[in-house]
């Protein structure tokens, strides 16, 4: 009888390693979706900053352009030339400032008093975003 006790016993040897073994098997891939799942909200949220930086930098310029009617031609400006206005170049800087690899270009319709502003950014190893308002001021 003592025999097949001690059998019994030595048939489960080794049987908690094996669960233990299981358990952190599952605990490490838990770890590494939650790494994962933080590094995917890191980059959610940088994009959704910039997004709200690029919307507040266009709002601001037209408050300003609001603000200066009388030189509304002088915002004008181009992807490949930049703002020489002293205000739209200070405006062009924070630009420059607030978002990676940005870009900044004006249309101005004096005439009309339409007004477009299209900022253009791109977050290291991230797609090129564009960002564009348009409004009139009369």
């Amino acid at each position: 009888m003592k025999k097949a006790i001690q059998r019994r016993r030595g048939e489960q040897r080794g049987s908690v390693l094996m669960e233990v073994l299981a358990s952190m098997l599952i605990f490490s891939t838990g770890l590494l979706a939650l790494a994962g799942l933080l590094a995917s909200m890191t980059r959610a949220q940088t994009d959704a900053k910039l997004r709200a930086d690029a919307a507040n930098l266009t709002a601001e310029v037209i408050g300003i352009m609001t603000a200066d009617r009388g030189n509304l031609a002088q915002y004008q400006t181009a992807p490949s030339t930049p703002c020489s206005y002293s205000r739209c170049a200070e405006w062009a800087a924070k630009v420059k400032s607030a978002l990676p690899a940005a870009s900044a270009q004006t249309t101005v319709d004096t005439a009309t008093g339409r007004v477009e502003v299209s900022l253009t950014w791109a977050a290291p190893g991230a797609e090129v975003h564009r960002y564009a308002n348009q409004t009139s001021i009369n």
